[in-house]
């Protein structure tokens, strides 16, 4: 069974990641979450004299540079001048050359949005009549290409090492302790970090070209980078990076010492119970728990950090309520990440984990029941987070994300239903766990009766052994004191024999004496002229004690080479012992390698952790399909601004169609106070030139069009019709030449008198009016 499951396993692991690939290949351009909702002049309006300014209005503010706004007419030059103003609220203008002529105008724009979205399009609109432009308005904007895919790819590789990092910590820390100790399980949280710190970096790098010119070319260019790093955005990936390096400390404490407090017990030994299954029901001590302690509370400080430097630039940080939104959506993505990275641990235990220390039903109990929490939390913060972007019923289906954030709902409602086919899984593994150790215990007594017996058996087999071994050794006693005793008479009578033989010997030799004697008489009586006749005698001697010496030779010669042999004998021994040594040693580590794997196979045969194993992987690849589904979501327009944007559009171009204003007025009038530099043009903008509030700008230029600035400005409303007015209105000094004020109540609609009293001088002024129609 064990062969075929790692090839399922890489078939359904590729399979998600084309599937997920596909959802991120597949997506439509970032549609960023600030959305166009107003210009003056309107989209494709025709106004019969040439404006001052072209003004832009938003959904949210936006960020804006030299060149985010261009105005060109037919002949694609450039006629705005000066940098992007931003006047008030959402509403950002770029002033125009004077004198333009008829003809039709392109606005184009390249933004970005408060929550780091860039946002790309263009628009006309024409002076006196529509006429030919050669300026191509084209859709694509800077993340469209090459490197706003790898940034949309960064973010998800980013979401996938967050999840990883955070929950695969968080799995070992409050569902299975051993799991410190476990290669595979370390290697994913190390790589969970390598993933998110490594695509921070990447996102670094990319993001000043995903959102000025989408060019390759410009991902190294450090005058963009340094731009970036003074942004929001780049602020955040900052901090994420330096909450990256506490990441780091917290893996090597966690991985380090904690690995070596974490208790090495039988993971099931309560069968029945949830409690000191995987941590032996021993906390460890007071060490323990402190360190446990920390590691939990610096984890869960780093997470909510990490999670926030999501929240603070992106979607929550803007719109509706954004200081509730942005704790929620922290509270979110942890949810996220302790259930499908604690998921992704899960998997890589049941999969990975050796056989000395196999993920225990317990600690998928504790995840259980950890998931099941972080599932409620993300269904509370979710229904939060979906009436915030959405709005009204009809976003679901009307919008592009409210058909995401559809398809997203239903691959956790798919997630959920096999998650409760894994608690299934995990309840049938408990009860024949139970069931097993049951008959184990019937196993047990029946086995330990038969031992007794068998036990009882034996001792009577040894008793009567040991009786038999006495008699014989009595026995042997007996023949062995026989032997002695036919030994020492053996013994006695050789010695008799030898004295006998010696005295024996001592006759002859007496007697060869006496013969020597009386021959040597005889001969010194026969030869008394020979003296030296003794010398045969001595040499006699001689030789007979050469002959002693070298009959005792040969037993000393023996001796030492009996002592050789012996030596020889006892080192060849001591070889074959070490050899038998390391024989067994090798043995030993066969057959424990054998038992290894027969403990493995008998664990991979268990039906019901093989579903189990099957019921977690299923969960693990939805839940890659749904990180990518979420990386799509958030950088697409939510659907509360699509329809704002959808209503603003509608409502110009109804507008337009009917032959009425674009709902915002432009007023220009020359004056001359009659001083040095008394002449000029003063330009007035009011938007939306309705009834309530209103934005009003002026604008004051020299007679060359240059902005210039003068001691004071002042206007008044007046609407003689309804005998309302002046209404006095003070703006603020904005920058040179330029003057706004916010909230300029207009009590009703009608033609309208707007009266611009300009100071040249202490003595030099002068007023001059135009009618508006208001409303």
């Amino acid at each position: 069974m064990t062969q075929t499951i790692a090839p399922r396993v890489r078939t359904l692991v590729l399979l998600i990641l084309a599937v997920a690939g596909a959802l991120l290949a597949g997506a439509a351009p970032v549609s960023a979450h600030a959305a166009l909702t107003g210009s003056d002049p309107a989209q494709g309006a025709v106004v019969d004299t040439a404006p001052s300014q072209v003004s832009l209005t938003f959904s949210e503010p936006i960020a804006v540079g030299d060149d985010s706004v261009r105005v060109l007419d037919p002949k694609g030059e450039r006629v705005d001048k000066g940098d992007p103003a931003n006047p008030s609220g959402t509403t950002y203008s770029v002033r125009l050359v004077s004198g333009l002529p008829d003809g039709t105008y392109t606005v184009a724009y390249q933004v970005v949005s408060a929550d780091s979205h860039p946002v790309a399009g263009a628009f006309t609109f024409s002076i006196g009549a529509p006429s030919e432009t050669t300026v191509s308005v084209s859709a694509q904007g800077s993340d469209d290409g090459l490197v706003g895919w790898l940034y949309g790819f960064g973010r998800y590789v980013s979401y996938a090492g967050f999840v990883v990092l955070a929950g695969g910590a968080a799995f070992v820390l409050a569902c299975w302790a051993p799991g410190a100790r476990v290669r595979a399980v370390q290697r994913l949280v190390v790589s969970g970090w390598l993933a998110l710190t490594s695509a921070t970096l990447g996102l670094l790098m990319l993001r000043g070209s995903y959102t000025t010119s989408g060019k390759v070319g410009d991902v190294f260019d450090l005058e963009l980078l340094g731009d970036v790093l003074q942004t929001k955005t780049g602020a955040a990936l900052v901090s994420r990076l330096l909450l990256l390096a506490a990441a780091a400390l917290f893996i090597a404490v966690l991985f380090g010492a904690y690995a070596r407090t974490a208790d090495a017990v039988e993971p099931d030994r309560d069968a029945e119970g949830d409690g000191g299954g995987d941590d032996g029901g021993d906390d460890g001590g007071p060490d323990k728990r402190d360190l446990t302690f920390g590691l939990a509370l610096g984890g869960t400080v780093v997470a909510a950090g990490l999670a926030a430097s999501w929240a603070m630039s992106e979607h929550a940080s803007q719109g509706l309520q954004a200081g509730v939104a942005m704790p929620v959506d922290v509270v979110h993505l942890l949810a996220v990440a302790a259930w499908l990275g604690g998921l992704t641990a899960l998997l890589v235990a049941l999969y990975r984990a050796p056989v000395e220390t196999p993920v225990g039903r317990d600690a998928v109990r504790r995840f259980s029941r950890l998931a099941f929490g972080s599932v409620v939390t993300l269904a509370v913060t979710g229904v939060y987070q979906s009436w915030r972007q959405l709005g009204s019923w009809s976003a679901f289906t009307d919008t592009r994300y409210g058909q995401l954030l559809l398809v997203k709902i239903a691959l956790v409602a798919v997630m959920v239903a096999v998650a409760f086919l894994s608690r299934r899984w995990t309840q049938r593994l408990a009860d024949a766990r139970v069931s097993e150790a049951a008959k184990e215990a019937e196993r047990t007594e029946a086995t330990e009766e038969a031992e007794r017996t068998e036990a009882a058996e034996r001792a009577e087999e040894t008793v009567r052994a040991e009786e038999a071994v006495r008699a014989e050794e009595a026995v042997r006693a007996e023949e062995a004191v026989r032997a002695k005793e036919a030994v020492r008479a053996e013994a006695t009578q050789r010695a008799e024999e030898g004295v006998r033989a010696k005295e024996a010997v001592r006759v002859k030799a007496t007697e060869r004496a006496k013969e020597a004697v009386r021959a040597e008489a005889t001969e010194r009586a026969k030869e008394a002229k020979q003296p030296a006749g003794t010398a045969p005698a001595e040499a006699s001697g001689t030789s007979e004690v050469s002959e002693a010496s070298m009959a005792v030779e040969p037993p000393k010669a023996s001796g030492a080479s009996g002592a050789s042999g012996a030596s020889g004998a006892f080192d060849a021994e001591k070889a074959e012992a070490g050899q038998d040594s390391v024989r067994a040693a090798q043995l030993a580590r066969q057959r424990a390698a054998a038992e290894a794997a027969r403990q493995k196979r008998l664990r991979d045969a268990d039906p019901n952790r093989f579903g189990l194993r099957r019921s977690v992987l299923a969960e693990a690849g939805v839940a890659v399909v749904l990180l990518a589904v979420t990386t799509v979501l958030t950088q697409t327009e939510p659907g509360r601004t699509e329809q704002d944007a959808r209503a603003a559009t509608a409502a110009s171009s109804s507008a337009s169609a009917t032959g009425q204003g674009s709902g915002a007025v432009s007023l220009t009038m020359p004056f001359d106070t009659g001083g040095k530099s008394g002449k000029g043009v003063v330009s007035i903008d009011l938007d939306p030139a309705q009834a309530g509030d209103n934005a009003l700008h002026v604008y004051v230029e020299g007679p060359d069009g240059t902005p210039v600035d003068v001691p004071e400005v002042k206007i008044a409303l007046t609407l003689a019709a309804q005998n309302i007015g002046p209404l006095p209105v003070a703006p603020d000094h904005v920058t040179t030449g330029h003057w706004s004020a916010s909230r300029v109540q207009i009590p009703m609609a009608g033609d309208w008198k707007v009266e611009v009293t300009v100071r040249t001088s202490d003595i030099d002024q002068v007023t001059v009016s135009k009618n508006a129609q208001i409303g």
